[in-house]
């Protein structure tokens, strides 16, 4: 059998090549939405991504066998967060995907493994992204044939033995669950949210497009309180919060967007919008300027969403344990349901490190209908491997 040739994406042709490459490898998938490739590009552009801005490297090559793309893969050091947040520098790789070979997918492994060694890396985590949590993290270990939601990997069951074939352990478990828009809260939430309801220093609140300032400013007050300590980053400014709601604008849904307040003060906040990957596997990868009209259309006029995605919650800390989660999730039911817009509501992943955010959302009555895995491959012998810890 000929050799595997891997070689860097420099050009434009490469990177058609790569982004072409799972359109080969999904062909017969039906659950299968072809992401955008302007997301997937913008990824490795230090325009687009700040990573680069402090000093984060990466790298993207393509396999080829016999002048054939069989394989393409990712590599990163992401030096503002990711690579020290261990007791040994940890790099990640990412945008795996390969044809049925494991000889193609260990070549792939083995040419990230070796450009991080290169630069003082100790591990690799993957398959994960060049940024953030919420994109491109994780593998699929179980369902295979429900759709991703919005910037999900997406992967055959194959993948799986690749990873674990190779070295590659679980370093976390995600879920991702869901349930109907019309049904109801336990029993415990609904007694909690009838108190908080009752309390008249107590409010819940849709967000408004035309005073989106003073929500991303709640947003970012409510953020700092509940999740900078906990997470250790860095207070989100005003100018980041705004950022945020802009970016969020042209999808956003007034009726999945909550904030509860506590004598007028901003304490917490649910934010949904509409899973707009219902909208992007009509779009073929492309967010040209028909794109952009088949988006509109698709969205505003043919209403094809049919289901939320729950991307956040949060309540600050002396609010914590009294139902808010439950009376901001039940307002959104009573405000959605009688409309008939959605069918379901579904979450961003949540760790199986994070069991008190777990216990949140399945006493929402969420069910889990995916798990993905981040896995990790030491490179080092002698570094112990342990799994991600528990957020206490």
């Amino acid at each position: 059998m000929a050799a595997i040739q891997m070689h860097p994406v420099r050009t434009e042709s490469d990177w058609h090549e790569f982004l072409h490459l799972p359109v080969k490898i999904y062909r017969d998938h039906s659950a299968w939405i072809r992401p955008l490739d302007k997301d997937v590009r913008d990824t490795f552009d230090p325009a687009k991504n700040r990573l680069y801005d402090h000093g984060s490297e990466a790298e993207v090559w393509l396999a080829r066998r016999n002048g054939e793309v069989v394989g393409r893969i990712a590599a990163f050091v992401n030096k503002k967060k990711y690579a020290h947040s261990f007791d040994y520098p940890v790099g990640g790789m990412g945008f795996f995907e390969a044809v049925n070979d494991r000889e193609v997918a260990f070549a792939l492994f083995d040419q990230a493994r070796a450009w991080l060694e290169a630069r003082g890396m100790k591990a690799m985590d993957g398959p994960i992204n060049f940024g953030e949590k919420d994109r491109w993290w994780g593998l699929i270990i179980d369902n295979f044939d429900d759709p991703p939601y919005y910037c999900q990997n997406f992967n055959p069951d194959y993948y799986v033995s690749f990873f674990e074939e190779y070295g590659f352990r679980i370093f976390y478990k995600q879920f991702i669950l869901r349930r109907p828009v019309n049904s109801d809260l336990s029993e415990k939430y609904i007694q909690k949210a009838e108190r908080l309801r009752k309390d008249p220093n107590y409010r819940v609140t849709t967000i408004s497009k035309k005073q989106l300032p003073r929500f991303a400013e709640d947003f970012r007050r409510v953020y700092n309180q509940a999740w900078v300590k906990h997470e250790s980053q860095k207070e989100m400014t005003r100018d980041q919060a705004m950022a945020i709601m802009k970016a969020l604008k042209p999808i956003i849904d007034e009726d999945l967007i909550y904030f509860a307040y506590y004598k007028d003060a901003p304490v917490g906040f649910f934010i949904s919008i509409p899973e707009i990957n219902e909208v992007v596997r009509h779009l073929n990868g492309r967010l040209d300027t028909w794109g952009k009209v088949k988006f509109f259309y698709y969205l505003k006029i043919k209403k094809v969403v049919r289901t939320i995605m729950g991307l956040v919650f949060g309540v600050v800390p002396e609010h914590q344990g009294k139902g808010l989660e439950g009376l901001m999730v039940d307002a959104a039911r009573q405000t959605i349901v009688p409309k008939r817009k959605y069918d379901w509501i579904i979450t961003n992943w949540v760790g199986d490190f994070n069991p008190k955010m777990l216990y949140i959302v399945q006493n929402m009555g969420m069910k889990t209908y995916r798990t993905m895995a981040t896995y990790r491959y030491i490179f080092d012998p002698a570094i112990p491997f342990e799994r991600a810890p528990i957020i206490e």
